[in-house]
């Protein structure tokens, strides 16, 4: 489930970084724009969704193969 909760947490991130680098051109000596708390997003807790996907099922399981030399 951590695995899981952490691939969310970085697809996340991930499409936070790509959302605001299109709408903001930044220079060397810009200020970053202020968040309102009124623009404030909760979603729902990795950890959460991860267990949930789980349960549903939509979790899809790989073997890795062994990479040791002997």
């Amino acid at each position: 489930m951590s695995k899981r909760a952490r691939q969310i947490n970085q697809e996340r991130y991930e499409e936070q970084v790509i959302e605001e680098s299109e709408e903001l051109e930044m220079d060397v000596f810009d200020e970053l724009p202020d968040i309102k708390p009124e623009d404030y997003e909760e979603k729902e807790k990795v950890t959460t969704k991860a267990m949930n996907e789980f349960l549903e099922g939509e979790v899809n399981w790989r073997v890795l193969e062994d990479t040791e030399e002997d």
